[in-house]
């Protein structure tokens, strides 16, 4: 009987552990949601400022973002690079992201090779 007490308690414990940890998967999920939102904005936005693709940035901007179930927050241009925030509501609260793109770095003149910008993004 004692063994099945402990079986009973040890599937308890699973079960709890499960249901705790189950939500915060579920926020890690929206976050990166909104992490891919915002690059594809911040991509679609800089790809209009350097004329790849015809269109107006900040709008394409907004447009890919509600593709991808966000919305967004804020647009900057500066030159050929774009910045954008995005957010996504979900259950359990909101999640958001920024990120930047654009054409890398030029070589300097001292021969050095090029530092290659990345994407950053506030979570």
């Amino acid at each position: 009987m004692s063994g099945s007490v402990l079986a009973v308690g040890v599937v308890g414990a699973c079960a709890a552990t499960a249901l705790a940890v189950l939500p915060l998967l579920g926020m890690h999920v929206e976050r990166q949601r909104a992490a891919h939102a915002a690059d594809a904005a911040a991509l679609a936005a800089a790809d209009a400022l350097t004329g790849a693709v015809p269109g107006v940035p900040c709008e394409l901007a907004v447009e890919l973002a509600r593709r991808n179930g966000a919305t967004l927050t804020a647009c900057e241009a500066d030159g050929a690079t774009a910045t954008v925030a995005v957010e996504i509501e979900f259950p359990l609260g909101s999640a958001g992201a920024r990120a930047r793109a654009g054409p890398p770095a030029t070589a300097r003149r001292s021969g050095r090779r090029p530092q290659s910008k990345t994407v950053s993004m506030k979570r």
